[in-house]
């Protein structure tokens, strides 16, 4: 699969290395559902630990946010899990727009998107991106994200789980982890293996590849009550769930805000290593 054009991208950099890209206004096909993404981004040693376009998902962009199903529209990317029918090939998919810049710095920015279909706006975002130096070997990219509502009425966010598939409550913060010859192995503080992490919540959640970890972390009492979207076996990809087994209800105005920290580490992490870490990247 060809990698979209991206005009322009913003270099993130992190103890005076470049971490990370920001593809702010990518060049993509409608069916992918066209939204800013992050990658590469790279441990301190400079080991990609995002994947674009993989041709077992063309619709997984890197490191961002997505949400398959905000009243009914495709803001994910490829087909829609339909009640009954199962993935559908439909034409709902959504366009989150890249409209400012509020702050830019080498280490982090705030940027303003429109979540919009046709020329119709659903929701307005802040996103807040930050990259930390916690040792030589990992560095913890922080990002937050704010909804807000900005049509007339209710929104509705869903996921394939809330329309008739389960174990698949995905939407929200997603990253897509490069696939390698072996699975990646994951684990929490109290659980090991994608069957028991997948669905469940935990303070953080690590993945292991080849020389590489990423610990995800929620950093807000909000975040951490989402429970974690996890594969490994089919491909490595993990995000925190917006609405796992139910719909989630925004009104007119209102606003919902998750934060994620991960910590991007250079080696395969030891439990106790991977809790350190996180305590030292999560603000209290």
């Amino acid at each position: 699969m060809t990698a979209p054009r991206t005009t322009p991208v913003l270099t993130l950099c992190c103890a005076g290395r470049p971490v990370a890209r920001y593809a702010y206004r990518p060049d993509l096909d409608a069916r992918s559902a066209p939204r800013p993404y992050l990658h590469p981004v790279t441990t301190l040693r400079g080991t990609p630990v995002t994947e674009l376009m993989p041709a077992d998902h063309p619709h997984h962009l890197g490191a961002g946010v997505a949400v398959p199903d905000v009243a009914g529209h495709n803001f994910w990317g490829g087909r829609t899990y339909v009640r009954g029918r199962g993935p559908t090939d439909l034409d709902n998919h959504g366009i989150q727009r890249h409209t400012a810049f509020n702050l830019r710095d080498p280490d982090g920015f705030v940027a303003e998107l429109s979540w919009s279909v046709g020329e119709d706006e659903l929701l307005r975002e802040r996103r807040t991106v930050a990259a930390t130096a916690l040792t030589d070997t990992a560095w913890a990219l922080d990002l937050t994200f704010s909804l807000t509502n900005t049509t007339a009425g209710p929104l509705s966010f869903g996921s394939p789980a809330t329309n008739g598939r389960p174990g698949a409550g995905y939407g929200g913060f997603f990253w897509r982890a490069p696939k390698e010859a072996s699975a990646p192995e994951v684990f929490t503080a109290e659980a090991e293996g994608e069957s028991a992490v997948h669905g469940r919540p935990a303070d953080w959640l690590a993945l292991g590849g080849a020389g590489w970890t990423l610990v995800f972390a929620g950093a807000t009492d909000r975040t951490r009550r989402d429970p974690w979207f996890v594969r490994t076996a089919a491909y490595p990809g993990v995000g925190s769930s917006l609405a796992p087994d139910a719909r989630l209800d925004l009104p007119a105005g209102d606003t919902a805000v998750r934060r994620v920290v991960t910590v991007v580490a250079d080696g395969r992490l030891a439990r106790d290593e991977a809790a350190a870490l996180v305590r030292k990247a999560v603000s209290p």
